[in-house]
């Protein structure tokens, strides 16, 4: 990881950061004072930004590839709670609120570039802007609001249901998941998933 400060890319990563969904409305003084606190890290296919379970917190502004929002039970069984793509945002806002360890991990899906800082100090900075706060603190709850929504689904749409539901929320994301992970966030399997797609269901 490297201090955004010292980056190469720098002011190519700050351009991109400016499209970021929470960052776009921000000053550029603040923008430049979360700068300050940030690093990026470039992580690869299954690398874990984030443990289920931990203390310690970030806040992750994704600036390129594909994250996933994990939860595991005690044998290891997997269940994929979210997908999160360039521009959007990776958080344990509300554990770090409840006081509460990390229900889920946060894994990377692709090669991906993050720029992250500690949540303590996202939380300082939106503590003294209470109007990004509630932008921020709502943006979370239509996350969690989404996740609900697909927990549901699982349970009352058939498998093409499934899948055309997620083609309609996330267009912009279906070409770049692996097949496998698709799948397994629809709860299919992947032969399932691809047989769909050869008779023109999806």
């Amino acid at each position: 990881m490297t201090l955004l400060a010292n980056h190469p890319e720098r002011n190519v990563i700050r351009l991109e950061l400016k499209h970021n969904e929470v960052l776009k409305d921000l000053s550029d003084a603040d923008r430049d004072e979360l700068e300050a606190h940030m690093t990026v890290f470039d992580g690869g296919k299954g690398e874990f930004l984030l443990y289920q379970g931990v203390h310690e917190m970030e806040q992750y502004f994704i600036i390129d590839g594909i994250l996933k929002r994990v939860v595991a039970n005690k044998e290891g069984k997997e269940m994929i709670l979210r997908f999160a793509g360039t521009n959007d945002i990776e958080t344990s806002y509300a554990a770090w609120r409840l006081g509460t360890p990390t229900p889920y991990g946060i894994v990377c899906v692709t090669k991906a570039r993050v720029a992250r800082m500690p949540l303590k100090e996202w939380v300082a900075f939106l503590d003294a802007r209470p109007q990004a706060k509630a932008a921020f603190e709502y943006y979370v709850m239509r996350l969690m609001s989404e996740i609900m929504a697909h927990t549901i689904t699982l349970h009352l749409l058939d498998a093409p249901g499934r899948v055309h539901r997620f083609l309609r929320k996330h267009a912009e994301l279906a070409e770049r998941i692996p097949r496998k992970e698709l799948a397994s966030y629809l709860n299919l399997s992947a032969e399932t998933l691809s047989r769909l797609k050869q008779r023109g269901k999806i």
